[in-house]
């Protein structure tokens, strides 16, 4: 397996050096960038397999660099840092694409295992990246109504037109049809698409929720293909016609 090269973004030269010493040691090639607009630069010049983004740096803020990342590399996984913990910043960076967060101060034992995790459920869901030009085969789609998933393509249509997805958004998306008609708790989706104990906060699920359902839904106001229950979770109906 080729070495994974991941970003990281942090002004504070103490943090940087932390961070790379502990992900060169558990095998990870890094680069650093120390303001919003080299690493910006940086995305566009090379293929990271993920990106470790601090919210305040400067010239360009986290949050804005996540969104213009994520317009262009979707499948890039970004896990942003913040030294704010406060629910508003994390919430703001879930809605900017982040795939996953952490509050500052850290383990660096947890920020590897934090990656690990998300590298590897990445790699579980779409080995290799695997190009979207590969022919489709129909048999292996997931699809209920108007929306259908091609797990192997990493690719979901609505009226055969192709969706915008962040990494975190596609998996929540095919879990739910893998367990269509099945409520869902909160604990559930984070313990099965994050893959890890998110010490409790349901708010990232929520959150991607809310996000997905902007894009698959014709009134996300009145979700027709994830469905509240109320006081359990989430349902993912087998027929919007019904």
């Amino acid at each position: 397996m080729s070495e994974k090269q991941l970003l990281v973004v942090d002004d504070e030269a103490s943090i940087v050096t932390l961070l790379t010493y502990n992900l060169e040691q558990a095998g990870y090639k890094v680069d650093s960038a120390s303001t919003g607009r080299e690493a910006l630069q940086r995305a566009e010049t090379n293929a990271y397999d993920l990106i470790i983004l601090d919210l305040m740096i400067p010239d360009i803020d986290g949050w804005e660099v996540c969104r213009r990342i994520r317009q262009h590399h979707r499948f890039i996984p970004i896990l942003m840092l913040t030294a704010k913990d406060d629910e508003f910043d994390k919430v703001l960076g879930l809605e900017m694409g982040a795939d996953d967060y952490m509050t500052k101060p850290f383990s660096p034992r947890e920020v590897v295992a934090r990656i690990r995790a998300i590298l590897r459920l990445v790699g579980e869901m779409r080995p290799a990246y695997v190009e979207a030009s590969e022919e489709q085969d129909p048999e292996k789609a997931l699809q209920i109504d108007a929306l259908k998933v091609y797990p192997e393509q990493y690719e979901a249509y609505m009226n055969e037109e192709l969706l915008e997805l962040t990494p975190k958004e596609f998996e929540l998306l095919l879990y739910f049809l893998k367990n269509a008609g099945r409520v869902l708790s909160r604990e559930q989706l984070l313990n099965a698409v994050w893959n890890y104990e998110f010490a409790g906060d349901t708010r990232i699920v929520d959150v991607h929720i809310s996000h997905l359902r902007e894009k698959i839904e014709p009134n996300p106001k009145k979700p027709s293909y994830i469905k509240t229950v109320r006081g359990l979770g989430y349902k993912m109906e087998l027929s919007t016609n019904a």
